[in-house]
């Protein structure tokens, strides 16, 4: 993996990140939420996937989201694998099953957890890249 891999994968992910805080502050409905709920789906695979870039450019392979969160903790690169493993969590049912509760439960992680945690984790990569 080259240094230019990593940070284009960074730019995506910051941009995805981006993209889903404009999208909390503008949801009004269900529609929106929906919408919402599908920027996180993309956001949360961006995440794991600039984790599993960094991680090869630093000479660690990992191959599923799980095992590349759990060698980013190893690498000191997040503060907290459960969070992440939580997002992780969240984008498989969003994913695969459609309730409105859930939905709803998920959209508010999103919008007072998961944000900041994405955020936090760009802020961590780029120090120590």
């Amino acid at each position: 993996m080259k240094k230019s891999e990593v940070l284009l994968y960074l730019k995506n992910f910051k941009k995805a990140v981006e993209k889903l805080r404009e999208g909390v502050e503008c949801a009004e409905d269900e529609l929106d939420r929906d919408g919402v709920l599908q920027r996180f789906e993309f956001t949360a695979e961006l995440m794991w996937k600039t984790l599993k870039a960094f991680l090869e450019f630093n000479g660690i392979e990992c191959f599923s989201p799980r095992n590349c969160i759990k060698e980013a903790l190893r690498a000191n690169l997040i503060k907290d694998d459960d969070i992440l493993l939580d997002i992780i969590e969240d984008r498989n049912k969003t994913s695969h099953i459609y309730s409105e509760e859930v939905s709803k439960e998920i959209f508010e992680r999103v919008k007072e957890v998961y944000l900041d945690v994405f955020k936090d984790t760009i802020n961590r990569i780029e120090k120590n890249l």
